[in-house]
């Protein structure tokens, strides 16, 4: 482990201290405030400063800065932090589910395996998933604070599936039970910071969890879901963006435009 990595600050980072216990309350209990204080995000990719698979980066950015970061990032150093605590922890390849109703290449995505009395998932880089880790055993349905999920077991591969409001069950992504190493996902990274395929060089995000909901700027659009209300709005500019980052996230130091550029209205038209 990096010597710039340090449990303490972390954990103060996520609003905890210790004594945490290498358990499954202690487990949940670091998952729900680690969503709760860090943004799933990607703006560094749009404005041009390269993410690298790096733990004393991740540790600088997440922790010193106080940022977020994508799946790489922080599933990454929350790995690192479960290890110094006592946990036993298996970096997983997964592969994220899309709109054509396929999955992403293999390590498209970085999951964790915590062995406990039993072995779990857990996650604090798929954006809007499960705020608790989840046992690993299939065909069983679990309910975490806000959704229910249900993993599925076929040869090899595992299927996190979420219950829509709807009552269908809709895909979030696959994995196997593999252990890797970070380095493996090196690849997988740089394509998702360079390739025009990627969605995440189509759209800026910067997303995190509430006590009632949850605050997500996509794009230009400033997205609040409080009790399973949601609104939205458009954010009119890049000052107003900057406003809401600093305020909701803590995101300073942006050093270029981040709004997708808008066609310009035409005479009578409303903007």
């Amino acid at each position: 482990m990096s010597n710039a990595f340090n449990a303490d600050a972390y954990l103060d980072r996520i609003g905890l201290s210790r004594p945490i216990t290498v358990n499954i309350e202690g487990l949940c209990q670091l998952q729900f405030a680690h969503l709760m204080r860090v943004p799933f995000e990607n703006l560094d990719i749009h404005l041009g400063r390269p993410i690298r698979l790096d733990l004393a980066s991740f540790f600088e950015k997440i922790v010193i800065r106080r940022r977020g970061g994508f799946c790489y990032e922080l599933n990454g150093l929350f790995a690192c932090l479960l290890k110094a605590l006592g946990f036993q922890v298996d970096l997983l390849s997964a592969r994220a589910a899309n709109r054509k109703g396929g999955f992403g290449p293999e390590f498209d995505h970085l999951a964790l395996r915590i062995d406990l009395d039993q072995p779990y998932l857990a996650d604090v880089g798929f954006g809007d998933a499960f705020l608790e880790p989840l046992r690993l055993a299939a065909g069983i349905e679990q309910n975490d604070p806000r959704k229910t999920f249900l993993l599925t077991h076929e040869y090899a591969d595992w299927l996190v599936h979420e219950r829509t409001p709807g009552g269908t069950w809709k895909p979030l992504y696959l994995f196997t039970l593999v252990p890797r190493r970070i380095d493996d996902f090196a690849e997988m990274c740089r394509y998702h910071q360079r390739s025009p395929q990627s969605h995440f060089t189509q759209g800026t995000v910067c997303s995190i969890a509430t006590a009632t909901g949850r605050i997500t700027i996509s794009g230009d659009r400033f997205i609040e879901t409080d009790e399973g209300h949601r609104t939205e709005r458009l954010i009119q500019n890049e000052a107003e963006l900057r406003t809401l980052l600093g305020k909701h996230f803590r995101v300073t130091n942006i050093d270029r435009d981040l709004l997708p550029k808008r066609d310009a209205a035409a005479p009578g038209q409303p903007v």
